[in-house]
This record gives C-alpha cells, structure tokens and sequence, in this order.
C-alpha cells in the first residue's frame, strides 16, 4: 500500500508539469497576442488628436475667434503637455505599472476628445486638448518601455509595428476628417469628437493588464528579472552625464519640431497657395501615410547597423528637399514635396528605435525615454508658435519655411552623434 501511494504521488508529480505544459502555453499566446493589439491601438490613438485639428484649423479658428497666433500657441500645446506630463511617466509606471498607466493615458485621450470641441471657447478647447494630450504623453513614453521587457529579442519589428500603427493613425486622421465631417453634417465639433470612439476601444486590451504589477508574463520569469524585482534594484541614471543622451534628446526634439510643424500648418500652406481643404487634407494624409511602410522598415535596418547616422542623413535630405519645393512651387509639385516631407518625419520612428538600441536594460531605456522625450518635446515648443508669428506678421510663408530648412541641418549633425554604437550606461558610469 505505501508503495502504491509513493508510486501515486511520484506520477502525480510527473504528470502534474506536463500537464500544465499547454496551459501555460496557450496563456502565454494569448497574453501575447492581448499585449501586440494593445500596442497597435495604442499607437493608433497617438496622433489623431492633433492631425484633425490640423485638418479643421481653419474651421477651428473661424469658430473660437482665434487670431494666427494664438492658432500658433494651439500647435504648440502638443509638445509643452508631451514634456511635461511625459516626465511623469517613469514614477508612475514604477508605481502602478506600465500598464495600467497607459489604460489610464487611453481614458484620458477619450474624455479630451468628446469634451474639447463642446468645451465652450478657446480656453476649455486648450484644457481638453490638454487632457488628451496627457494621456498621450504618458503612453509615447512607455511604449518603448513595454516593448523593451515584454519584447526584448523583438525590439526592431515591435517597434516597427508600432511606429507603423502610429503612422496609419495619424495619416488616417488627417485624410478622413474633412470628408467624415460633411458626411456627418459640416460641423467641425462632429469632426473632432469622432476620434474619441478609436480611443475608446484602445482602452480595453490593457483592462486585464491593470492589476499586474509585472513588467512580463509569469511564463517569461524564467528569462528575465521581474519588473517587481527590476523596480526595486535598478539603479537611476545621471543621465544628464551622457552625450548621448543629449545628442539623442537635442535630436528627438528637433524631430518634433518638424512633425508638429508640419501637422499644424502643411495642410494651410496648400490651402494658401490655392488647393481645395479636401486635396490639401489629402496631402497632409500622404505626408503621414509615408510613415506607414518606412516606420516599419527603418527600425529594423536601424538595428542591424552598428550606426544609424546614414538613415539620419537620408531622411534629412529629403526634408531639404521638400522645404525647397514647398517655397518655390507649393501648389505645382504638391504632391512630390508631401512625399519628401512623409519621408523625413520618419525620423520619429528612427529616434523611437535608437532609444531602445542605446540602453542596455529596461530601465535604463524607461529613463532615456522620458530623458529624450520630455526634453526634446521642451525643444520642439517653440517652432510651431515661431511658425504662426511669422506668418501673421510676413503675410506669406517664406520666412516659416526658411525657419524649417535652418532647423534640419542641427537636427542631422545631432541625429548623427546619437547613432553611435555606444550605451548611456557607460557614459554615465563615467
């Protein structure tokens, strides 16, 4: 009889592994696979907010009564709120997970868009945006992050699959906004409040995600530390010690400056020069739909080069390129110059992949990210306002333009320092 019961326990525990084997397995799938439509919503959610405004700007404008500069002031709310709330991000995630961060910053992205355009005036349409703007701060920041721990042998194509949701968000929204209004009866309100339905849906995926404090599934234990643990023993960065660093901030910053300038004031240097809203929305849209197949290609070369300053040289061509043909023949090249310029803001994918690349774990790159991020959204505030000034008191686009062009050849020279193969944490550790 002991022998039968020994015999009992002994297969008991034989089998009792084996047997768990596939669950562990299909749980892990299916957490996976929960985690990559996350991401990819996620990413969807990331523009919108500020592509369709850029769409209605005119409209907007004509609404709330608002003079070129303080339309200037409203493009350059994106980066001020992305620096400041972005900075945030690292303690929170330590705090309650990166997850359940980004499940709020969804939330958060949701009630700015139903609110702003019913805020009443420009002061709560800026307060909603503001809101909005929050939550995608706060989730640019940690999509890096959440890449770098659940994803860690996949960094190149995750962040291409990312980069690329991004840039089919952004790209939609700017090429569906004016048609989707008229359809919806001609009113700009209608037109922004819409988007407020995709976050809406970007928010459910990371419900099941909320209460876990891990940065990994329980099945990936094995292969790396716990985010519980890693939050407890990671060492913070001085940061501020590296050159790179500065090099890749300086650079992200400038990058931003471009994109946002772009957003907000492309679609009305067409409408200037004598395009349609609806062709100059398309335009905008081709300009960001660029992004939807070279955001994808770029951070998977990027991470087979030892140096990315060539891909920073190439996509800085093009930006000169572009600016050149916005200035001597907006309306009869239209087209070519929305592809040059769609080509070069896909530094933003290139800037994404080199923060993963230029950290060795996950919080090191979780400190670089909010490092180069807040920082460089601080750098990019002044462009877009500098932009409207300029245009209101010129009367013409020459002179933003010109301020385009100038701001591409720092933003090459610093994109090229922060391709070097080399990690902020040894340059700290100096």
């Amino acid at each position: 009889m002991a022998r039968e019961e020994t015999s009992t326990t002994t297969s008991t525990a034989v089998r009792g592994p084996a047997a768990e084997q596939p669950t562990r397995t299909a749980t892990h799938a299916w957490t996976t696979r929960l985690l990559m439509i996350g991401i990819v919503l996620t990413a969807l959610n990331l523009r919108p907010a500020i592509t369709s405004l850029g769409a209605l700007l005119k409209e907007v404008r004509d609404g709330l009564g608002m003079s070129g500069s303080v339309a200037g002031l409203l493009t350059s709310v994106p980066p001020l709120c992305f620096a400041l709330f972005g900075v945030m991000a690292p303690r929170l995630a330590r705090r309650f997970g990166p997850a359940t961060v980004v499940c709020a910053g969804m939330l958060a992205i949701t009630a700015g868009l139903l609110i702003r355009p019913y805020a009443g005036g420009t002061a709560g349409f800026l307060a909603a945006s503001a809101l909005a703007l929050m939550g995608i701060a706060v989730s640019n920041v940690l999509m890096p992050v959440i890449v770098k721990r659940w994803f860690p042998d996949r960094v190149g194509s995750m962040t291409g699959l990312y980069s690329m949701a991004l840039a089919l968000g952004t790209a939609s929204a700017a090429a569906i906004t004016v048609p989707m209004t008229d359809a919806l009866g001609g009113g700009w309100q209608t037109g922004l409040a819409v988007w407020a339905a995709l976050a809406g849906a970007a928010v459910l995926p990371w419900i099941p995600f909320v209460r876990r404090r891990e940065a990994a599934p329980a099945e990936e234990r094995h292969a790396r530390v716990p985010e519980s643990s890693a939050r407890d023993t990671a060492p913070v960065l001085r940061i501020t010690r590296s050159r790179t660093a500065w090099a890749l901030a300086v650079f992200f910053g400038l990058q931003a400056t471009a994109a946002y300038i772009t957003m907000g004031w492309m679609a009305q240097i067409f409408r200037d020069a004598g395009v349609s809203a609806g062709t100059a929305g398309l335009l905008l849209a081709v300009t960001m739909v660029m992004g939807v197949p070279l955001a994808f290609v770029i951070p998977r070369v990027a991470t087979r080069l030892p140096h990315q300053g060539p891909i920073v040289l190439a996509l800085g061509v093009c930006g000169l390129a572009g600016y050149a043909g916005l200035y001597l023949a907006p309306a009869g090249g239209a087209w070519a110059w929305a592809v040059l310029l769609g080509v070069s803001n896909c530094a933003f994918p290139l800037a994404l992949t080199m923060v993963g690349m230029r950290a060795r774990t996950g919080a090191g790159v979780a400190q670089l990210s909010a490092f180069a991020q807040s920082t460089g959204y601080l750098i990019s505030i002044p462009g877009p306002l500098l932009v409207g000034v300029l245009y209101q008191h010129s009367g013409g686009w020459g002179l933003p333009i010109a301020l385009m062009t100038g701001l591409m050849i720092p933003q090459m020279v610093v994109g090229v320092l922060a391709g070097r193969n080399r990690t902020v944490e040894d340059e700290a550790a100096r």
